[in-house]
């Protein structure tokens, strides 16, 4: 039974957006499961599969636009949770040990596998190496961060966090800017348009990136150690906000109450940014538009900015609604999802080769997939990680969790 955060205590909330926490990774897998199935597939993804699907390519495109901005944003609330309730210097070992490590030790051991799939999918017709990425061998600083991109940028917004941070309080020894700054963000946040203002750094950067295009969203930093400002400018805001709403929590309520015009216009949105979204992958080589290019940019911006921060205001107002309260399933899978996420991209992409070529529809192939992929790593959490010193690493503790309260959740606090 869910619980309105209007009545729930802070813990309920809590509940709410470790379980939404976890589900943007989960969703991460299905994300990645549904690429080869991308009509153009071919400019991003290892291996284009023979059987297409548009609707696989709205399910896709959806959850890129929304899934790491909620992420980060989450990653920035719960990392001031942490921090204020460990001090700086266990707040650094803890990050180290549940983020530093799993990059380090993780990194070549998914890297592997993964380099093997593209030389096995190299030999199809329809797979190899993606057009135009290079760094193999990797040379400094290009670097093949595959989907662990997302812990390198979460050890560098740790890091700019605690400098800022520090900075800040012994400027403000009074407390007095903090104070002002509290009052702006919670007069952005309790004005409807809080989105469009959110909105403006990462539409701007958009606009100032040449080969931008809304089916890759924000660009992310897994080709290079050096992020870019793309990067950083998105996850960067998310992640401040983050920090900054777990200062004033109860501008939650106001998410939870605005969640459905939020969804209505979330979806409105989506749709027509992913029909740009192919017209902006076929301009080049389609026949004379009624308009420049750079209009068709400048349109496609300003709608997909918007779209970022309102899908994701929009899904955590729904967690709030519907997930607040303690569930045991919900627990287990937010418990699980850390580890299942690092490992589900060498698996996901081998079943996508296997499968590229069969005459069966994409559906089918994406349902099977998944169908395959997810009971092994899930039965894998339990039988190797959940009990033992791999869960410590990643979650901080070796015993069953299922009666800890949510402000004790761990995980990559946050993807």
């Amino acid at each position: 039974m869910s619980h309105s955060t209007a009545a729930a205590p802070p813990s309920e909330r809590l509940h709410a957006l470790d379980a939404l926490r976890g589900g943007a990774l989960l969703l991460g897998i299905v994300l990645h499961a549904a690429l080869s199935f991308v009509p153009a597939s071919a400019q991003f993804w290892f291996v284009r599969d023979t059987h297409p699907s548009l609707l696989l390519g709205l399910v896709s495109f959806t959850i890129h636009v929304f899934r790491m901005t909620t992420f980060f944003l989450m990653a920035g609330f719960f990392a001031r949770m942490s921090f204020h309730r460990r001090g700086t210097r266990d707040f650094v070992r803890d990050r180290l040990q549940r983020i530093g490590l799993p990059l380090v030790i993780g990194w070549p051991i998914i890297f592997t596998p993964v380099s093997l799939i593209v030389i096995w999918a190299a030999y199809l017709p329809n797979g190899g190496p993606i057009h135009g990425v290079r760094n193999w061998p990797p040379v400094l600083p290009n670097f093949p961060l595959t989907h662990l991109w997302f812990i390198y940028v979460l050890l560098e917004l740790y890091v700019a966090m605690l400098l800022v941070r520090g900075a800040i309080v012994w400027l403000d020894a009074s407390g007095n800017w903090r104070a002002v700054l509290d009052r702006l963000f919670a007069g952005i946040m309790r004005n409807p348009l809080a989105p469009l203002v959110l909105a403006i750094p990462i539409g701007i950067a958009f606009s100032l990136d040449q080969r931008w295009v809304n089916a890759m969203g924000v660009r992310t930093p897994d080709q290079s150690l050096i992020t870019n400002a793309q990067a950083w400018i998105g996850f960067g805001t998310a992640f401040g906000v983050g920090w900054l709403l777990h200062r004033q929590a109860d501008l939650l309520r106001l998410l939870e109450r605005r969640r459905l015009p939020h969804l209505l216009l979330a979806v409105v949105l989506i749709l027509i940014s992913f029909v740009l979204s192919g017209v902006m992958l076929s301009a080049p080589g389609a026949p004379k538009l009624p308009f420049s290019f750079a209009t068709l940019k400048l349109v496609c911006v300003v709608l997909y900015a918007p779209a970022i921060w309102i899908s994701t205001f929009a899904v955590i107002g729904l967690a709030l609604r519907f997930m607040s309260g303690f569930s045991p399933t919900w627990r287990y899978l937010a418990d699980a999802s850390y580890w299942l996420y690092l490992i589900h991209l060498p698996i996901v992409m081998a079943l996508q080769v296997a499968l590229s070529q069969l005459n069966w529809p994409g559906l089918i192939k994406f349902a099977i997939i998944l169908g395959i992929a997810i009971p092994p790593m899930l039965a894998s959490y339990h039988l190797l990680v959940r009990f033992t010193i791999i869960g410590a690493v990643l979650n901080g503790r070796r015993a069953p969790r299922e009666a800890v309260p949510a402000a004790e959740v761990a995980g990559p606090v946050a993807p």
